[in-house]
């Protein structure tokens, strides 16, 4: 999907990227993913939403990478990284963990080179954020610890202190894709607000 951009953002304007650690389509961390990108845009803030389910990519695998490199999937997803200066992820929970799809996304990502031979710095260069979305009580909590290490110690990345979830998540979201708790729905976009405010620090 285009970035929906409003003509008055400026060419150093934040532009934030919003996706989800599930393909499932109904998935509930998709739904946060798309819920954030619609804030952002209704507050004047370039945004992307991004469905994993498009990029497919085989397991990470060193002797397939020696052989046929990284998969051209990656490549569009580490562009697409690239032209946003924020990015937030809606990270499911799995047994108390990050889910394989997202795992294996972060690290295919990582294998990309530059035409300098050299690793890429797309992560150490964008600011991130984290939310989840569960069924559960404690909204994906564990998977947000699980997480943040392989972007921060694992990857370089700058992610944000402030994290968002919802809790009991199938009851959560009204007709429209919007939070029915209002102070949800508030604390959500002040944290899309921090991101985007962060990503023109270091950008802008």
């Amino acid at each position: 999907m285009a970035p929906n951009r409003r003509e008055q953002l400026t060419p150093s304007a934040p532009r934030l990227l919003f996706f989800a650690g599930s393909q499932r389509e109904a998935s509930l961390n998709k739904r946060l993913a798309r819920l954030g990108a619609d804030i952002a845009d209704a507050n004047g803030i370039a945004a992307t939403f991004a469905d994993l389910g498009d990029y497919p990519m085989p397991l990470y695998d060193g002797d397939l990478e020696a052989r046929d490199g990284p998969p051209e999937n990656a490549r569009k997803l580490e562009a697409l990284l690239r032209v946003h200066t924020g990015v937030f992820i809606a990270c499911p929970e799995y047994n108390a963990s990050i889910t394989p799809l997202l795992k294996n996304t972060l690290d295919w990502i990582s294998r990309i080179k530059g035409d300098d031979g050299k690793q890429t710095d797309v992560f150490k260069t964008r600011v991130f954020a984290l939310g989840s979305s569960s069924s559960g009580g404690m909204g994906g909590l564990r998977a947000l610890n699980a997480v943040r290490p392989v972007l921060e110690l694992g990857l370089g990345a700058l992610v944000l202190p402030d994290q968002f979830a919802v809790p009991r998540a199938l009851e959560a979201y009204d007709d429209h894709g919007h939070l029915k708790n209002k102070e949800s729905q508030e604390s959500f976009k002040a944290l899309i607000q921090k991101l985007a405010r962060a990503a023109h620090v270091l950008h802008g």
